[in-house]
């Protein structure tokens, strides 16, 4: 249980994966800019990543290595991630339409965040069995909705200071992920 509790801490804030491994970039600042949207995403995320960590690592220890096709790894687990966001799109658009607007494009984008895939490579490269994976999935997806929800709240409390208009926008937005990546490397000393 310890070692799963260790797991869990490291991917969410140690190794976080948008502030220290730098992967799912595109709806980190995308979808940043109001809190609901970006908790919304980060709970998106969090159920992709968690089942394609699961679904991952049944089909690469039950199929890839006994059929020895290990080399079609990435194919396969870019069809999983497809399937499941297209399986959240839908429940989304049914239960949660302003939601699923509100996310835009940035939720068929889930199919190819590299963090979502990212996650379910790791998971097979460090030969995590079914738990550990699941584990690590759900820990990352949470380190990416703590740093998500972080940067929109950041982000809607200096969306209106006044401050010089080149610093506006995207120049902000690049600094302030900045300082939360230099201030996440702190973390590094739970561990």
């Amino acid at each position: 249980m310890k070692e799963l509790l260790l797991l869990i801490v490291a991917s969410a804030l140690v190794n976080n994966v948008v502030l220290s491994q730098f992967l799912g970039l595109c709806p980190f600042l995308g979808v940043s800019k109001k809190i609901e949207t970006a908790a919304g995403m980060g709970a998106a995320v969090v159920f992709v990543i968690t089942i394609a960590s699961a679904v991952a690592s049944l089909i690469q220890n039950f199929v890839l290595i006994p059929l020895k096709l290990e080399f079609l790894q990435t194919i396969v687990f870019i069809l999983v991630i497809a399937a499941l966001v297209q399986f959240v799109e839908m429940v989304l658009k049914k239960v949660m339409p302003a939601l699923y607007n509100a996310l835009g494009v940035y939720l068929p984008l889930i199919t190819t965040n590299c963090a979502v895939l990212g996650i379910a490579v790791i998971n097979a490269q460090k030969n995590y069995g079914l738990i550990n994976s699941i584990v690590n999935g759900f820990g990352t997806a949470v380190g990416f909705t703590i740093a998500i929800v972080l940067l929109a709240g950041v982000r809607e409390r200096i969306e209106f200071n006044d401050f010089n208009p080149s610093w506006k926008g995207s120049p902000m937005v690049l600094i302030t992920s900045g300082l939360m990546a230099i201030a996440f490397c702190g973390f590094a000393g739970l561990i």
